[in-house]
């Protein structure tokens, strides 16, 4: 209580005594004033302490505040004098190199593009948790020591659009993430395709000059399948399963996955079958094989589904193999659809077990197709390796829009197989040819005794799939060969050889392709032969092999490619630009977004490099 309220207080009190005790006017005046006066002397003296404790204590709120303030404006005057700082030394190190200066103040007062900031959610890295695989990149080959190079096919777009999350997210991919064909064969090119079933792919080849480098050219090698009619298809036996654990518990996760799935099942009919398996700490069937055409039964299922616990996938594996084989359906598509983060934490965590699980169930007719959701625990590794050894794809789904792309526009190629174990090989002309290099594919090398060996697994094709191999070769006549001249071997004998029979005079190399057809075990031959009176300027090929060749472009500039030291974001983003062509849904000019993205936070973890390593110097 404040001292004017026990004052107040008083004066009531003795008010209220004088009302009602009957003493005479003045001697109630005296009394008055003299209690009021002691009163006064009281409380003042009682009221003193507390109103000194209470001054102190605003003194020294008082001094805390302004030592605060001083403190914040020193602060901001030091990160005043550290930001001049950094200024004036990255503009001294500009000066000293003026091309570079230019090249920098062009880059970054471009304004950025409209797609750039729309529904970024800014994060400097991404989390330590996702697990990429780390293959060694394809090294330069001289061909007159290893004329022949050997590879599987491969279909799987997850690379592409798990880097094009993280870049819309404000970061740039680590290099592990990045897998160069991924990225070429995400997209749609015009390749002739085969008009029968019995040749089931078809293969093109081109030859160009590198636009890059004028001592370099690119061999492009094309493979197109064939796009079989729906009612040709027997019907499709689907088995889902899905990982409902906790670590799916987020809006891009197990939400996004069960609109995906339901548009996957909008396209089913009479003739298909669906199952859907749960697993997170145990799992278990939510649907039994049901007809494609009852979708009131499917959606219904997977409305029911929430995430929650540990995440169990070995078992769940097991249980769907199980339905698929119950509802076989001979001369159709049966495969399982795995749907996860990839974070498998218990039960079965021994990779190599699920390997082999599925690689005995392919043996028996049925696929395994993952699709990859979420981020921050997501493993991409295992996501591709388990895709690959059940002759599947593997996509990543991060948008609605790609759920569409994968489960709806291609669900044909991505179901359908009409070519399996396809494998390339081809043989470099060391007299024309003197080294090579195959971009991307690092993870699909094969010894080159393995292309005859039927046992060997490799690659599968879908109908009207499209599949697209880049090599950068070098001419023997190039003046800037990436190996010098060896002292001890010389291709004049071989060259005088070849000039004589004149019958591989011409050629630069002899592509080879072996495939088994969907019903045999046996692998067919299809070859073809690259001339040297192929080749043509990069201004004369077609719009499909130059956006292909900027796509490839990209990829080993975010992988950090010691081979694209003279590629720039502005040749990738120009060439995109005018090869688009019709793009009818947009993916091209997505990738050009992409691209300026990526070169804008290039720009700006140059910049933080300079400031670093400055800092560091200072110091």
């Amino acid at each position: 209580m404040t001292k004017q309220h026990r004052l107040l207080n008083t004066q009531k009190n003795l008010a209220s005594i004088n009302q009602t005790r009957p003493y005479p006017v003045r001697f109630k005046r005296s009394v008055l004033v003299a209690a009021t006066s002691a009163a006064i002397v009281f409380l003042s003296a009682c009221a003193a302490p507390e109103d000194k404790s209470t001054q102190q204590i605003q003194e020294k709120e008082q001094a805390a505040k302004a030592e605060q303030t001083a403190r914040a404006h020193e602060q901001k005057q030091k990160a005043l004098r550290a930001e001049a700082n950094r200024t004036r030394d990255i503009a001294s190190i500009m000066r000293s190199a003026p091309q570079q200066e230019q090249a920098f103040m062009k880059m970054v007062s471009r304004p950025m593009p409209p797609e750039f900031d729309k529904d970024v959610q800014w994060q400097a890295t991404p989390s330590n948790g996702e697990k990429y695989e780390s293959p060694e990149i394809n090294e330069v080959k001289i061909s007159a020591l290893e004329p022949v190079s050997t590879f599987s096919i491969d279909v799987d777009t997850g690379s592409y659009t798990n880097t094009r999350r993280m870049l819309n997210q404000g970061y740039l991919p680590p290099a592990d993430a990045v897998r160069i064909e991924e990225f070429i064969n995400y997209f749609d090119y015009q390749y002739e395709a085969p008009q029968t079933i019995d040749t089931p792919f078809s293969v093109n080849t081109a030859v160009s000059e590198a636009p890059w480098d004028s001592e370099r050219h690119i061999l492009r090698i094309a493979l197109k399948g064939y796009q079989a009619e729906l009612s040709e298809s027997k019907g499709s036996n689907l088995v889902f399963l899905l990982d409902v654990s906790g670590s799916m518990n987020q809006t891009n996760k197990l939400p996004l996955l069960k609109r995906s799935l339901t548009m996957l099942t909008n396209q089913l009919n009479s003739k298909d079958k669906v199952s859907i398996v749960v697993y997170a700490g145990a799992s278990g069937v939510v649907l039994e094989p049901t007809d494609g055409n009852n979708k009131l039964a499917i959606q219904q299922a997977l409305d029911k589904l929430s995430a929650g616990g540990s995440t169990n996938g070995a078992a769940g594996i097991e249980q769907a193999y199980q339905l698929a084989e119950k509802a076989f359906i001979k001369g159709g598509v049966n495969r399982v659809i795995l749907a996860t983060d990839g974070d498998f934490n218990v039960g079965t965590v021994n990779h190599d077990a699920l390997l082999n699980l599925i690689k005995q169930k392919k043996q028996k007719g049925i696929a395994l197709t993952t699709l990859g959701f979420g981020q921050g625990n997501y493993n991409d590794h295992l996501m591709e390796r388990l895709a690959d050894a059940g002759n599947g794809n593997y996509a990543y789904i991060d948008t609605i829009n790609e759920a569409r792309k994968v489960l709806v526009d291609e669900l044909q190629s991505t179901m359908q197989i009409i070519a399996k174990d396809v494998k390339i090989q081809v043989e470099f002309n060391p007299d024309n040819v003197a080294e090579y290099r195959l971009i991307g594919y690092e993870n699909r090398q094969l010894a080159n005794e393995d292309f005859n060996n039927d046992k060997v697994d490799a690659g599968d094709i879908g109908a009207g799939h499209k599949v697209t191999a880049l090599y950068e070769i070098t001419l023997s006549d190039s003046k800037n060969k990436f190996n010098d001249e060896r002292r001890y071997t010389s291709s004049e004998s071989s060259l005088k050889k070849a000039t004589e029979s004149d019958n591989t005079a011409d050629e630069l190399a002899y592509v080879k392709l072996r495939y088994k057809p969907t019903d045999s075990d046996t692998s067919q031959l299809i070859d073809t032969i690259v001339k040297k009176r192929d080749i043509k300027t990069f201004a004369q090929q077609s719009n499909d092999f130059k956006f292909a060749s900027a796509v490839a472009s990209f990829a080993q500039r975010l992988k950090n490619s010691k081979y694209a030291a003279n590629i720039d974001y502005q040749w990738i983003t120009q060439t995109a630009l005018q090869t688009k062509g019709k793009d009818e849904f947009g993916y091209r000019s997505e990738f050009i977004q992409l691209v300026r993205n990526a070169e804008q936070l290039s720009a700006r973890d140059v910049v933080s490099a300079d400031s670093e390593r400055l800092s560091q110097m200072r110091k």
